[in-house]
């Protein structure tokens, strides 16, 4: 059973139930006095606090999305983080395969509310490689659009995250379907992974150098890989990219650093600049120049100002990114154009960001449909 399976929940759910009944049964006999039955009444209460544990920290994975499988948690993620590409007939590499559809709850086929498709991108730059999904809108399907190209949105979890809790969880294919369908926004097609793409290595979507080129993968091989499979708008700005917490990070990092390819990027109480720890190692092998480079802050304070749009979100209580999120904001300069959805009170968990991603999706909408047509003009900052 794998370790976010509804199954292996319900096992310990079972299992939960059936030690505190036992342990109720048991206890009378555990009351009496001496040594022995005082250890079986701390047996008991171990027990049953384990069990019930278990279901605790499952039940949070499972939301959170912390680890995807029984080797991530025990630090044997599965993968590798340099791979050899296939190649097609042509001596072209395989970046991108597709391994079957997913079920996400769509209203109708795929001509009336699209469909997820689950697929492996491989990046002959980067040498990286990552699984993930991609929804493709009804219109990719309908006839009268057989030469359309549509814009695209990266959508990404936190560290590590489980890419399937972007459709299960927050649900944003079925959002996005939705507002399609009810003409909110224009059809756009959806990637849906995870910031991990190095196993066991929170990299932070970040060129390490010496070590695993992140950024590269997401602003060089995954377009690449998309636009070999799909029909992708491929005019400046007409990708888009949002993400929660370590995705946030990356969507901001994906427009700032690659604003010919990305146009917009939201982040969902993300940070702004790459936090080390034992999960990250060293990212900037020592350097301080590359590692100003990876703070988002400083580069608004530095360097030239990217003409992209972005959003911000926070919450002023419950958050530790309210103060950051606001030093961004004053920082930012035109041609640079910001946007914040700032909530009295929030938390950083799946329940804000499922109120959020609705807005930020039309959001996106908005700006990515603005790219398309024509650069943005110059804007001055707005908190």
């Amino acid at each position: 059973m794998g370790l976010t399976s509804n199954v292996f929940f319900i096992v310990l759910v079972i299992i939960a139930v059936a030690v505190v009944a036992v342990a109720l049964w048991l206890w009378p006999r555990a009351a009496r006095k001496g040594p022995v039955p005082w250890l079986g009444r701390l047996g008991l209460i171990a027990a049953t606090q384990g069990a019930i544990l278990c279901v605790v920290l499952v039940a949070a994975n499972n939301n959170f999305g912390f680890y995807s499988s029984w080797n991530d948690l025990l630090g044997n993620p599965d993968g590798q983080q340099i791979m050899d590409a296939g190649h097609t007939n042509d001596g072209r590499p395989v970046t991108l395969t597709v391994k079957g559809k997913t079920d996400a709850g769509l209203k109708g086929g795929k001509t009336k509310a699209g469909e997820v498709e689950e697929v492996t991108f491989r990046g002959p730059s980067s040498g990286l490689t990552t699984d993930g999904f991609v929804y493709l809108p009804p219109q990719y399907f309908q006839k009268g659009h057989e030469k359309d190209k549509f814009p695209v949105v990266v959508a990404l979890t936190g560290y590590p995250g489980v890419a399937k809790n972007l459709i299960t969880g927050l649900k944003i294919p079925r959002t996005v379907s939705d507002d399609i369908v009810a003409k909110k926004i224009k059809p756009t097609i959806y990637v849906m992974v995870r910031p991990a793409i190095v196993p066991g290595r929170d990299t932070n979507c970040t060129d390490v150098p010496g070590g695993p080129q992140a950024l590269t993968f997401f602003n060089q091989d995954l377009p690449s890989a998309i636009a070999s499979q799909y029909r992708s708008a491929d005019t400046p700005g007409s990708w888009g990219a949002v993400g929660d917490s370590t995705g946030g990070y990356c969507a901001l990092k994906f427009p700032i650093t690659n604003p010919t390819r990305y146009g917009a990027g939201a982040s969902l109480s993300g940070d702004y600049f790459a936090r080390q720890d034992r999960d990250t190692g060293d990212l900037y092998a020592g350097s301080a120049q590359v590692k100003k480079e990876n703070d988002l802050i400083w580069r608004m304070e530095h360097m030239p100002a990217p003409p992209v749009s972005l959003l911000l979100t926070s919450s002023k209580k419950g958050e530790d990114n309210y103060g950051p999120t606001m030093r961004f904001v004053s920082s930012a300069k035109a041609p640079t154009r910001i946007d914040t959805l700032i909530r009295d009170e929030g938390g950083h968990n799946f329940k804000t960001w499922s109120a959020e991603y609705p807005e930020v999706i039309l959001w996106l909408d908005k700006r990515l449909s603005a790219n398309s047509q024509q650069a943005p003009a110059p804007q001055s900052p707005q908190p």
